[in-house]
């Protein structure tokens, strides 16, 4: 089960985008790393490209790239603050993921 999930809320803990929050756009478990929104902003810069239908505008383009899970904490929706994940089986035998400061379940 993944500590962090897409539309989960973190904040960068540490990083030249330290104390940032945002939500999570998309989750890479493979590489260990998530992409946030408003944060890790990088910019390529690309030519103009016409492939049959499509055509790919020149310039500066701008986009979040991936950060590594380690530089990141969940935000609990209960407390607002950032937390370490737990977890407990409810009485149906589901896994939920639970706030450590709180206490409260975050799925």
């Amino acid at each position: 089960m993944q500590r962090i999930r897409k539309g989960d809320t973190v904040e960068v803990i540490s990083g030249k985008d330290r104390g940032q929050r945002g939500n999570v756009l998309r989750v890479l478990p493979k590489q260990n790393r998530v992409v946030v929104e408003g944060v890790n902003i990088l910019k390529k810069h690309q030519r103009a490209q016409q492939a049959g239908t499509t055509v790919r505008q020149a310039g500066i383009v701008q986009f979040e790239g991936p950060i590594h899970l380690s530089n990141v904490m969940l935000v609990c929706t209960q407390c607002e603050q950032r937390t370490r994940v737990g977890y407990r089986i409810t009485e149906e035998g589901r896994k939920v993921r639970v706030c450590r400061k709180c206490g409260q379940d975050i799925d």
